[in-house]
């Protein structure tokens, strides 16, 4: 009975658990989620792996320097990490998609059309697929151009969120040209925004967003097909409860470290940088 740690209840986080849900029902598993505070995280652990009620673990939300990963190493039990953490060994089972790459070519190609002032608008600092996609930026420091910090906003992945943050980087004296969005939901949002702001996308502003394959947010359905890096988190849910499994049953022989290169799939919602 795999058990889920470390959840914050969204549409990407219930399309990761449709995957590894479907999954795990095919081989006649289940899965609990068991959220706990962070002060509690440690404790909570300890009780599942004593329990002998949990056959194996997986973690979620990774965060920088997350204390949790030593923790799950130090019990006798199956895990696998949704993620990996930063500053410390990976010296453990994981999957992660190559969230650096993604955002490091979605950079490129907007440096490509022309542009220079680039925003970003992300998930919560502290979780390591935000720092890493912010990190992928770094394209703007290679071509001789800077990332401002104040075309940089990060918060819950809502599309609000996203429609407030792209209104304030609108109201600068000097607003951006183009926008990468760290999931469809926020560019949902953004949208709104440059489209209440008479702005043409693809023209006036250019837009790139991750897409996790949300099945009710198809990136080509938007009034603008988006630009998009493609990875499925419903594949990735489905994947690590294979491997969850596989370790339990001892069947199979699967890798115990995967990182997923993403799909950079251009539409029309990314072109030339307009003329000043």
């Amino acid at each position: 009975m795999p058990i889920a740690q470390g959840i914050d209840s969204d549409v990407h986080f219930g399309e990761f658990l449709a995957g590894l849900g479907e999954e795990s029902v095919r081989h006649d598993f289940h899965f609990v989620i068991n959220p706990s505070a962070p002060d509690d995280e440690e404790t909570t652990f300890k009780r599942l792996a004593a329990s002998g009620n949990v056959d194996a673990l997986f973690l979620a939300y990774v965060r920088a320097n997350d204390p949790r990963i030593s923790m799950l190493k130090s019990l006798s039990i199956p895990f696998v990490v949704h993620g990996r953490a930063i500053g410390q060994p990976a010296d453990y089972p994981f999957l992660d998609i190559d969230n650096t790459g993604a955002f490091y070519d979605a950079t490129r190609l907007l440096i490509q059309l022309g542009h220079k002032r680039i925003a970003l608008i992300n998930g919560p600092g502290n979780l390591t697929f935000s720092i890493r996609r912010m990190k992928g930026m770094r394209a703007l420091e290679e071509n001789g151009l800077r990332l401002d910090e104040g075309l940089v906003q990060n918060s819950v992945m809502t599309d609000e969120y996203g429609h407030r943050a792209m209104q304030h980087f609108l109201e600068q004296e000097e607003p951006p040209t183009a926008v990468l969005c760290s999931s469809t939901v926020i560019a949902l949002g953004a949208v709104r925004a440059i489209n209440r702001a008479g702005l043409q996308i693809g023209s006036d502003i250019s837009v790139i967003a991750h897409d996790d394959v949300l099945p009710m947010l198809k990136p080509e359905n938007f009034s603008v097909p988006l630009t998009t890096t493609r990875s499925s988190l419903r594949a990735a849910g489905a994947r690590i409860a294979t491997r969850l499994i596989s370790r339990i049953l001892k069947t199979g022989e699967y890798p115990e470290q995967e990182l997923w290169r993403t799909e950079l799939i251009v539409r029309a919602s990314t072109g030339p940088a307009p003329k000043s």
